[in-house]
């Protein structure tokens, strides 16, 4: 098997709950959570994240907002809005009884 394979994979199921759990802290330019991602070693690229973060909007997850820059084009910052912080609250309950369920399997 490959380890690596696998790790990739994990994150790639929780991508979506990682950006929207970074998301409800405050807003975010794309380049912020692609940042905050990697540092917690969920390693994400633009190509990746972009559609992502399209259909979260799409779904109702995200609004945006344009803010101009003074190091070149006016940037994007997504937010959550109500129907996404609802969203992430009942996400929030799926993990932790996901969790549960793991650790329980685990030690038997």
């Amino acid at each position: 098997m490959d380890l690596e394979n696998n790790k990739a994979q994990m994150r790639k199921g929780i991508l979506e709950y990682c950006i929207l759990s970074v998301l409800s802290r405050n807003s975010c330019y794309a380049s912020d959570i692609i940042k905050e991602l990697k540092e917690a070693e969920v390693i994400v690229v633009e190509g990746t994240l972009y559609p992502l973060l399209t259909r979260q909007k799409n779904a109702g997850l995200l609004s945006y907002r344009w803010e101009e820059s003074q190091q070149g084009p006016p940037r994007k910052y997504y937010e959550l809005t109500a129907e996404g912080r609802k969203y992430l609250s009942d996400l929030d309950k799926s993990w932790m009884e996901l969790v549960e369920s793991v650790n329980l399997i685990r030690t038997r």
